[in-house]
């Protein structure tokens, strides 16, 4: 197999170990704090089942760099050729493979090594001159394909936030109300689609990540703050021992899980993951629990201002077009995606598009 870097691969950076492991929640308090980087390395795995004619695939490499995230490298192997791409809007990374007709079995193996190290907002301090600029600040609160910022959105976040002055209060409003009234669907494909005009139409607030969280950032959004989606996955298990918020096995196949952010004047962008306090209500007993639960509270207040880095953020992007394709737009680009050359495929359909993710952590 041939194989190419096209980023000079760093050094393992020493992982601190801060917080103990445990089997259970209620014995470490859910406390993200900024400590230790530690560096992980995944490796996506593409097979295209029943190529007919070229055939194409789309890896989604990591391209959020912040203070929360180093960008080490990628390589890749296999019998395609690939190239690296990115979204002209968004920057958001990919792994462009392209197999020639006459290829019968295309794979393609793609591998991206990054750190990553715990997030967490002090609000007790607060810095006036931190600030968005206005294109930024426009960016962030422009409307998308799936997530609308008129009409029935709109209106909700103005019921949601009535009497709330402050940007902080609004958001806090806002994350509080999606916990509240907000339910994950076990049921849902993926992590859904995030069509939140279409919940807020049909009443059904249900969903998983890319549903909830897409709900908050056009609440958000549409009272003018501004907020965005991020896309990831998880690539370890939780150190505060909620097996609901981790991988628990190498394979994260099925990891996928995207957050949000809200930039807040005085403390710049501010993580929130409302969808991950109902994972825990749902995911965490072994049978669906109530907001009340002792294990749901510590999560509920710490997920407004914090996140536990045991994840990778792919990227922040909507609406994507593939580099190649003339097919629609992907809504979020959070799982590999491919075409057989003649169509393309679902990257929920293991049965014509196979792929697998492993992840581990590298030790110093």
């Amino acid at each position: 197999m041939r194989r190419r870097s096209f980023l000079q691969a760093g050094a393992a950076v020493a992982v601190l170990n801060v917080m103990p492991r445990t089997a259970h929640a209620q014995q470490v308090p859910f406390d993200p704090k900024p400590a230790g980087w530690r560096t992980f390395e995944i490796t996506t795995r593409v097979e295209i089942l029943k190529p007919q004619g070229a055939s194409r695939a789309w890896i989604p490499l990591p391209s959020v760099e912040s203070d929360y995230q180093k960008l080490i490298g990628n390589s890749w192997s296999g019998n395609a050729a690939v190239r690296k791409a990115a979204d002209p809007k968004y920057g958001a990374g990919i792994a462009v493979a392209e197999w020639s007709a006459g290829e019968k079995t295309p794979v393609v193996e793609v591998t991206s090594t990054f750190a990553t190290r715990n997030r967490a907002v002090d609000f007790s301090k607060r810095n006036p001159a931190i600030k968005l600029d206005a294109a930024t600040a426009k960016f962030s609160t422009a409307a998308t394909d799936l997530i609308p910022t008129d009409g029935i959105v709109r209106k909700t976040a103005y019921e949601v936030t009535r009497g709330k002055s402050s940007d902080i209060d609004k958001a806090r409003a806002i994350y509080e109300w999606i916990v509240d009234n907000t339910q994950r669907n076990p049921k849902t494909r993926g992590c859904g689609v995030g069509d939140i005009k279409a919940m807020l139409e049909s009443g059904d607030l249900t969903g998983k990540c890319a549903d909830l969280n897409a709900l908050f950032v056009g609440l958000a959004r549409s009272v003018n703050i501004p907020a965005r989606d991020v896309y990831g996955l998880r690539v370890a298990k939780s150190e505060f021992g909620y097996r609901s918020l981790g991988a628990g096995t190498a394979n994260v196949t099925r990891a996928q899980h995207c957050r949000a952010e809200v930039f807040l004047v005085g403390y710049g962008w501010v993580p929130v993951d409302p969808a991950d306090v109902r994972k825990v209500v749902l995911e965490e007993q072994p049978q669906p629990t109530t907001l009340a639960d002792p294990i749901v509270p510590p999560v509920r207040a710490k997920l407004f201002g914090a996140w536990e880095m045991n994840w990778l953020a792919y990227n922040e992007a909507h609406d994507v077009r593939l580099p190649g394709s003339s097919g629609p737009a992907v809504g979020f680009l959070m799982y590999p995606q491919g075409e057989n050359g003649k169509e393309r495929l679902d990257p929920l359909d293991p049965d014509n598009f196979k792929y697998t993710i492993t992840a581990r952590e590298i030790k110093a």
